[in-house]
């Protein structure tokens, strides 16, 4: 529940402030009778992610035996990559942003294209609906449908009462420390969505076994107790990993290690000298 939570605080408010920019511009501009086609962007924009989420779930619904576990694991590895390109292109992107939305606004203001205005609020959080919607799936698959509903629907109130005080306050506040730490705990659930993706196309007889069972510590912290279902759930706990288990939960690890140097050099290298 805390996972579901936590992508839909995080993701809620990404979109949340994304309208809120938009929406602040044409208050500034004083065109606030234009903000009817944001909302329709955004009400459309919702109806797609809910739709595409129940197609989601009954694909997987569809699926049964070694079918079911292959959709998981697929489902699972591919909502670990979108989450983990989603984090990297946030901290590069998360600064222009605003620039660029608030020029768009005041470009389709000019031009008086309510189109425009409409595109920019769909796509906007389309982008963060989708992206939900295939996180919130994966994370079901670890744990029951209905901790997973709960939890999104808790952390998607919270992402909106934060949006809106972000936007009545109508001040630029720094939200930079709140994505830091999200990220770094997505970092681990997407690890554990990494590790758990594997498992599954074992159980699948896809991916080869080796070792089953590294180490079992489940009589100490039972992953099927309400600490283990926790721990889970957000960092990927396993009592009994298989070997290429936890190679792919460190490796994803590693693999985030040598982006970010390699991010960070490049970074050194563009920077103009003083």
């Amino acid at each position: 529940m805390l996972a579901s939570a936590l992508i839909t605080l995080r993701e809620g408010l990404e979109a949340a402030l994304i309208v809120g920019i938009v929406l602040g511009v044409l208050r500034k501009l004083g065109c606030t009778d234009r903000s009817r086609p944001v909302w329709a962007g955004v009400v459309v924009a919702i109806v797609v992610s809910v739709a595409v989420g129940l197609a989601l779930n009954r694909l997987g619904v569809a699926f049964e035996g070694r079918g079911e576990e292959i959709f998981e694991g697929v489902a699972m590895l591919l909502a670990a990559g979108v989450l983990t390109w989603m984090i990297f292109w946030m901290q590069r992107q998360g600064r222009q942003i605003q620039t660029e939305l608030e020029l768009d606004v005041r470009r389709a203001v000019t031009i008086g294209s309510a189109w425009a205005l409409f595109s920019l609020a769909f796509v906007a959080v389309l982008r963060e609906g989708i992206e939900t919607v295939l996180f919130l799936t994966a994370a079901a698959l670890s744990t029951t449908p209905a901790q997973t509903l709960v939890g999104g629907a808790l952390g998607l109130i919270v992402a909106l009462v934060l949006g809106w005080l972000m936007f009545a306050a109508g001040k630029r506040l720094d939200v930079r420390a709140f994505f830091r730490v999200t990220s770094v705990l997505l970092i681990f659930f997407a690890a554990g969505l990494v590790a758990y993706g594997v498992h599954e196309l074992q159980e699948a007889a896809l991916l080869p076994t080796f070792v089953e069972h590294v180490w079992n510590v489940n009589h100490i912290l039972d992953e099927r107790g309400p600490v283990g279902i926790f721990l889970k759930t957000l960092f990927g706990y396993n009592g009994n990993p298989s070997l290429i288990e936890v190679f792919s939960y460190l490796g994803y690890f590693f693999a985030i290690y040598l982006v970010t140097q390699l991010s960070g050099q490049r970074r050194i290298a563009s920077a103009p000298s003083a």
